[in-house]
């Protein structure tokens, strides 16, 4: 079974679970303690939401605001424009902001969330019957 483990850093884990609720994250209890909260977005896609301590503990590296600095960037895929626009306005809601205006490439479009904590996700719809007849590729 091929799976990923996000393990994010947040101030206040129970604000960060309550946000990536309201983007369509599910709890998962077996994985969820007082320090740790395991959000899934699908049977590969799992995102552990971890005190800024337990975050430190065993880590000899400073952790990075990603208020002030860019660390990684996640892009969730999503069955449609019309998903990704809910998402987002879910997003908004719950108090994330939106950095940059939605990209559209024709074949794909995408809008990036910041969370409370600032770490960016873009939502994707990407159209991959336009794009393999945009590039000529075929798959088998």
């Amino acid at each position: 079974m091929k799976q990923i483990f996000i393990n994010l850093p947040v101030k206040d884990v129970e604000a960060s679970m309550a946000f990536y609720t309201q983007l369509g994250f599910k709890v998962n209890p077996l994985f969820t303690f007082d320090d740790q909260k395991c959000m899934v977005w699908s049977e590969q896609i799992y995102v552990m939401l971890q005190t800024l301590k337990m975050a430190e503990s065993g880590n000899k590296k400073n952790l990075t605001d990603p208020k002030k600095n860019t660390i990684a960037t996640f892009t969730l895929p999503v069955e449609s424009l019309d998903k990704v626009n809910e998402i987002i306005e879910n997003g908004l809601k719950a108090g994330g902001t939106e950095p940059t205006p939605m990209i559209d490439e024709g074949f794909m479009q995408v809008r990036n969330l910041e969370d409370l904590d600032g770490h960016i996700w873009g939502i994707i719809y990407l159209d991959i019957d336009k794009f393999k007849e945009m590039t000529n590729k075929k798959t088998e």
